[in-house]
């Protein structure tokens, strides 16, 4: 009567424990097998493609598959005129520490140099301990970009002129980006009464890194008052566009100026005759 009441429990209780030992003996496999996971050094995104004005961001990923720590040295081979950084929790690093089994997320920040051709760049990037060197192959695609500054051969932006008169301003497009510009054109913000024109008024192309002169004549209307005033140039296209704030102070004329003093001389003149003809009686 005892065995049949016991029996079943018996039963269970083997069971129980299989199960527990089946459970405990997965789970230290499957810390094992964790445990000799081989160091890697992985991204989630391997290709991103960007303008040279924006900065190329990966998320990459650090494992350490030894069984102590490491400290990480990281390293990127970039072109020329480009620039690397390393961020991880945050805090921007040139190496790194991870311990045994443990994985750490590193950010690769690359910028490209502002004159960089479009086109896809191979990107090494590297992280060095005394037990591994892990390799990551990162690629930085380049788009085109538009840009353009208009400015002066000298780069000075201010100028005299007499009243009444024109000037002759030499500007100076360049093609600041990685892309050529088509159909620049030319205009200009003018006080009131003031003119401009352009010659030429309009350039066709102009290719990256090259520039193209263009004269401007700025006219001043007579009887413009003495004073410093404001003329903004503008060169764009469906793409770009630069302005150029140009300062031109305004002179009165030699003419305008002995004319003045001979009004002054006749009023004392007259003054003077009034004062001797009446100021006896």
């Amino acid at each position: 009567m005892l065995i049949k009441f016991y029996y079943p429990r018996l039963k269970f209780i083997a069971f129980l424990c299989l199960s527990l030992s089946v459970t405990f003996a997965f789970t230290a496999h499957a810390q094992q097998k964790a445990a000799k996971e081989p160091s890697s050094f992985t991204a989630r995104l391997m290709n991103i493609e960007s303008a040279t004005k924006d900065p190329f961001r990966y998320n990459a990923n650090l494992h350490n598959g030894s069984d102590q720590s490491n400290v990480y040295n990281l390293y990127a081979g970039i072109p020329p005129g480009w620039y690397a950084t390393f961020r991880t929790q945050g805090a921007q690093v040139a190496a790194l520490k991870v311990d045994a089994g443990k994985s750490a997320d590193i950010s690769v920040e690359i910028t490209a140099a502002p004159q960089t051709k479009p086109g896809k760049y191979n990107i090494p990037v590297t992280a060095i301990s005394n037990k591994d060197t892990l390799k990551l192959q990162l690629e930085a695609v380049v788009k085109g970009s538009y840009a353009l500054e208009l400015t002066t051969p000298s780069g000075r932006l201010s100028d005299d002129i007499t009243e009444g008169s024109s000037k002759q301003i030499q500007l100076t497009l360049k093609n600041t980006g990685t892309l050529p510009l088509e159909n620049l054109q030319l205009s200009s913000q003018n006080p009131a009464k003031w003119s401009a024109t352009f010659e030429p008024s309009k350039v066709d192309h102009l290719e990256p890194g090259q520039s193209q002169d263009v004269m401007a004549k700025l006219n001043v209307p007579d009887k413009t008052i003495a004073g410093d005033y404001v003329t903004n140039f503008t060169a764009r296209n469906d793409y770009t566009n630069s302005t150029a704030t140009f300062r031109m102070t305004v002179k009165t004329s030699l003419l305008s100026g002995w004319i003045g003093i001979l009004v002054i001389l006749v009023a004392l003149g007259i003054v003077y005759y009034l004062v001797r003809k009446y100021g006896r009686r």
